[in-house]
């Protein structure tokens, strides 16, 4: 019955992402936190992670703008192995702390800037790559963070999921990579993460399904939900 319930909140989770581009590590870190505790449900998060994003990649490959997705990855690929090492460095709550209010003061401050048609350039995701990729690295996800800086960039429903995706699954790639390499994922939580994984690939599909029905300001709307969400989330998990 756990397994039932991890693939069946993972298929929901994969249904969030693939219509708001993150979200499914807020649904899943709490259960596999329980089943197989705090140490392990990283890695796990981290190889779902990266096969829910390569679903979102397959959902939207037509309109991913490949040229931003290199700008950040450049930097926030090497960022992303950075963190992963200095994961167990940090006192405990104090990235989440930092982030929670970070996610709900982006809320005003991206609608403000919205009404001046603020735009970031490829330079810009270059330059903001390394500290998001670095903070990728440390906490669970920083998918709310991903988000604006691609709506800033001027991306928007399709384009913005499977750029944000196509960007993420190569720092999630890396994050993997070096938990495998420092000896953080056997072989066991491997397998665990990708059948997660293929979970969230479906909700992919399923959620593409739902974005192709919105209006756009309707999704911008669901966006800003999303960070109010993260935000208090985070800051209940540092609090606790």
């Amino acid at each position: 019955m756990d397994y039932l319930l991890m693939l069946a909140c993972g298929l929901f989770a994969g249904t969030l992402g693939g219509i708001v581009g993150t979200g499914s590590s807020l649904v899943l870190m709490p259960i596999l936190v329980v089943m197989f505790g705090p140490r392990q449900a990283v890695p796990i998060m981290a190889v779902a992670a990266f096969a829910g994003n390569l679903g979102r990649v397959l959902a939207w490959r037509r309109e991913i703008d490949w040229q931003a997705c290199g700008a950040y990855c450049v930097t926030a690929v090497p960022g992303a192995m950075l963190g992963a090492r200095l994961l167990l460095a940090l006192p405990a709550g104090a990235a989440e702390s930092a982030l929670g209010v970070f996610f709900l003061a982006l809320i005003p401050a991206r609608r403000w800037l919205a009404r001046r048609r603020f735009r970031l350039s490829r330079t810009h995701l270059m330059l903001l790559g390394a500290p998001l990729g670095l903070l990728t690295g440390i906490v669970v996800s920083t998918g709310p963070l991903t988000v604006p800086l691609f709506t800033f960039y001027g991306l928007e429903r399709g384009a913005f999921l499977g750029t944000e995706a196509a960007s993420s699954l190569a720092v999630y790639g890396a994050k993997a990579t070096t938990f495998r390499a420092l000896g953080a994922l056997p072989l066991d939580l491997l397998l665990h993460g990708l059948v997660v994984g293929a979970t969230l690939m479906a909700g992919s599909f399923v959620g593409r399904s739902v974005v192709l029905r919105l209006s756009s300001a309707s999704y911008r709307s669901l966006i800003d939900a999303l960070m109010a969400v993260s935000g208090t989330s985070l800051l209940w998990v540092a609090f606790r």
